[in-house]
């Protein structure tokens, strides 16, 4: 029963942010949902997995750059770019808002704005540009470790901030996870840096945890907490910050 259970708040966390199939047998729960957050960086192994076994075939007969591109955009379809709509919304509303309720009704507002337009396409031509950079062999697993940690940073907010909306598509995910649950998550992020030289794995670290406390003291400032908006953005430019940590000259 145990067994079934944890599978079905994993299943749960893998419908919620994909688009891959999951057993007919898993039902719609919020509570299974709210209890899946420890499995959020179990999604970005799938996810980074699935984006490094579509760069290894690609890299044979096509080059490296647009091997990099195929990645990307099998993970664009993969997760129906759910997080980086987040990112855009995130920026549209705290780009255009001037206080708590305005930035809050921006990001609800499923139009994007020029300042989401601009800052999505430069955030995927960053990510292709580091990509690129990296060394060929070990774009796989800076994929498989970048999808993970992202995640992983995105679910310290449910720890660290309170969620600011009445109701959402993210409202389920609302509930402060526990410190038992986060340590799990931290686990299953941490693994695939394993795959990684060291030196460049805590580098890469060190940029995305950057990233997202910068990312949480701007939420916290502006709003008092988060939306599921904010969420996919931190996802996004802490996978970014990790792939960019990992190209610095002293690294």
């Amino acid at each position: 029963m145990f067994i079934r259970t944890e599978l079905e708040y994993f299943f749960g966390a893998i419908r919620f942010f994909t688009r891959l199939p999951v057993p007919a047998w898993v039902g719609h729960s919020s509570e299974a949902l709210e209890r899946s957050s420890r499995y959020f960086p179990a999604v970005g192994l799938i996810v980074g997995g699935i984006a490094a076994l579509v760069f290894f075939l690609t890299s044979f007969v096509w080059p490296k750059t647009l091997a990099v591109l195929a990645s990307m955009a099998i993970t664009l379809y993969v997760t129906g770019a759910f997080h980086e709509d987040g990112w855009s919304d995130m920026v549209d509303g705290f780009g255009g808002g001037w206080g708590k309720s305005q930035i809050l009704a921006i990001m609800k507002d499923s139009r994007i704005g020029s300042f989401g337009a601009v800052a999505l396409v430069m955030l995927m031509l960053a990510k292709f540009c580091a990509l690129v950079e990296i060394d060929l062999l070990l774009i796989p697993a800076a994929l498989i470790a970048g999808h993970a940690f992202s995640r992983l940073c995105a679910t310290t907010l449910l720890r660290a901030l309170d969620y600011v909306r009445d109701e959402g598509k993210s409202k389920p995910l609302a509930t402060r996870i526990g410190r038992g649950e986060l340590a799990f998550a931290a686990l299953t992020a941490l693994l695939p840096l394993l795959l990684l030289p060291l030196r460049q794995a805590v580098i890469g670290v060190l940029f995305a945890v950057l990233a997202t406390l910068w990312l949480a003291r701007l939420f916290k400032r502006q709003i008092g907490g988060y939306t599921g908006d904010c969420l996919g953005a931190t996802q996004q430019l802490s996978e970014v910050a990790f792939y960019c940590g990992m190209l610095c000259r002293f690294s």
